[in-house]
């Protein structure tokens, strides 16, 4: 039965929420209300976070040795293909806000407690594999283009992928491939962790209402996509201090998008097959 609830929620049945059509405008108001609950928590926020980055540091060991230079921007990169679960706990700080609770930075670990905690577990670890799957292709697609050994050096390693037949292909099939595992995870964990702490819907229902969300809204999700790759992308390059404002942020806008995708759950007309 607890396997049961995992996959499909708390209901004898599962129970697939009504996906909404949204517009472009829809992400502008899912980015400013993001802002707004940044502006009226900053400070725990900070240090949620700073919590995030400290998990992102720990992906590091599992690249620790002679070859982890060429594995530094698929690792950076993978941020973005784990950042819906690791913001679990923004989700719940905005929910709590939404709702009139309590929302102090403490509050954020009341997901814990959820009942659909093992549901988020379970999707949380789909999005560890895909990472660990992306890693391993991008390991490949560099040794077969330099071989097993090390570059000698940053310098060194960058002048191979921008001056050498070699480093060009290696960049079009990592960004290629990359962008495929970009959009499976996107897809999968887009909607579906918000929709779980919310709805306790169960791990399959979750997926696949927020693939449904994307299938319906390619457009507008594909903007969102984007929006979250270029503001990750730019806190990287501000030595990962930016993510420290940009993970909360992008964490309440995408709660704030959730609510204006799914449907509430006493406005849900169809319960069993979708």
């Amino acid at each position: 039965m607890t396997h049961f609830h995992v996959i499909a929620g708390s209901a004898e049945t599962p129970v697939y929420p009504v996906v909404r059509k949204i517009r472009i405008a829809d992400i502008g108001h899912a980015l400013a209300a993001g802002f707004d609950d940044f502006r009226a928590m900053p400070s725990h926020l900070l240090f949620l976070a700073l919590i995030y980055l400290v998990i992102g540091v720990l992906l590091y060991p599992s690249t620790s040795g002679d070859n982890a230079l060429p594995l530094l921007f698929p690792i950076l990169s993978g941020y973005a293909l784990i950042g819906p679960f690791v913001a679990i706990g923004l989700y719940q700080v905005s929910r709590n806000r939404e709702l009139g609770l309590s929302h102090g930075w403490r509050d954020a670990f009341d997901v814990v407690r959820s009942p659909a905690m093992p549901s988020i577990l379970a999707v949380g670890f789909v999005l560890m594999v895909i990472f660990l799957l992306w890693l391993t292709t991008a390991q490949a697609l560099y040794q077969s283009s330099f071989g097993v050994w090390a570059p000698q050096s940053y310098s060194h390693f960058l002048h191979a992928l921008v001056a050498t037949q070699m480093g060009h292909r290696l960049i079009l099939l990592g960004g290629g491939i990359g962008f495929i595992y970009a959009v499976v995870a996107f897809s999968i964990g887009v909607i579906s962790f918000p929709l779980m702490l919310d709805q306790d819907v169960g791990a399959a229902v979750a997926i696949w209402t927020s693939v449904k969300a994307v299938l319906i809204n390619p457009l507008v999700m594909a903007l969102w996509g984007l929006i979250v790759a270029v503001a990750l992308a730019l806190g990287v390059l501000m030595l990962l201090v930016g993510l420290a404002i940009v993970t909360p942020i992008l964490g309440h806008a995408t709660w704030r998008l959730y609510r204006r995708v799914i449907a509430p759950a006493y406005a849900d007309s169809s319960a069993g097959l979708p």
